[in-house]
């Protein structure tokens, strides 16, 4: 069984930065594409930023650029540096990997 933790998450202006903390613990034998998803107020869930176990990294349109997604040195974490950051990038965060979801982080971008 695994669990997904997110962290990091606060209240920030246009502008700032942010770093979110994902970590996977529990029965875990090999590394796993692990993404961050982003959900804002009224609309659906989307996937902004990916890395796969070899390292490989994916982003959306609306954040490329702006937000990095890097592996920790410990297994199974992972990072969002978020710069730059718009009000539209408020949001719950949440993270994804072998199959489980975190419960999420707030992210809340003031004009």
């Amino acid at each position: 069984q695994v669990q997904v933790a997110e962290s990091g998450g606060d209240l920030v202006q246009a502008g700032g930065s942010l770093r979110l903390s994902c970590a996977a613990s529990g029965t875990i034998f090999s590394l796993d594409t692990m993404g961050w998803y982003r959900q804002p107020p009224g609309k659906p869930r989307e996937l902004i930023a990916a890395i796969t176990s070899s390292g490989r990294t994916n982003y959306a349109a609306s954040v490329k650029g702006r937000f990095t997604v890097s592996r920790g040195n410990a297994k199974n974490t992972v990072y969002l540096e978020m710069n730059g950051l718009k009000p539209e990038d408020t949001a719950v965060y949440y993270c994804k990997a072998f199959d489980t979801w975190g419960q999420g982080t707030q992210v809340t971008v003031s004009s």
